[in-house]
């Protein structure tokens, strides 16, 4: 994971204007990478995603988590112990008057979720993670 550095404060290897996004991703993709929102819990495909491969980033496609770190939370959203090395960086979130750390992509900064100090070993840490920031590429 990078450095916990506000988001809004960083540049990202992969910037695009607001329209570009708006025209490259799904009305969901772009509202959960770009606006901070969250899919309700339940509801993403790749909940039940169980084949061997990666899940990258729906906004710019860098690999994020891989397949043997994905795990069942009973959260409702994709769950993972793990990401690929510096594939992730986390920023402060008081957004709903509490402290969380939340998950972006490394590359283009997208929202992909949160994470929380209570997943499985060897990490203890749980990468609550929305499908819609995510994409899933098969391993052949």
């Amino acid at each position: 994971m990078s450095k916990d550095v506000p988001r809004q404060a960083r540049e990202f290897p992969v910037t695009k204007t607001d329209e570009e996004w708006q025209a490259s991703l799904t009305p969901k993709q772009y509202a959960v990478l770009r606006l901070h929102d969250t899919e309700y819990p339940g509801t993403s495909p790749l909940l039940g995603e169980h084949r061997d491969g990666t899940f990258a980033c729906a906004g710019c496609g860098q690999p994020l988590f891989t397949s043997d770190a994905k795990y069942e939370s009973g959260s409702g959203w994709p769950s993972f112990f793990t990401a690929i090395a510096d594939a992730v960086g986390t920023s402060e979130d008081r957004s709903l008057g509490m402290r969380r750390v939340e998950l972006h992509c490394s590359r283009c900064g997208g929202h992909l979720g949160h994470v929380f100090p209570d997943g499985p070993r060897p990490s203890g840490e749980r990468y609550c993670t929305n499908g819609a920031a995510l994409r899933f590429e098969p391993r052949d």
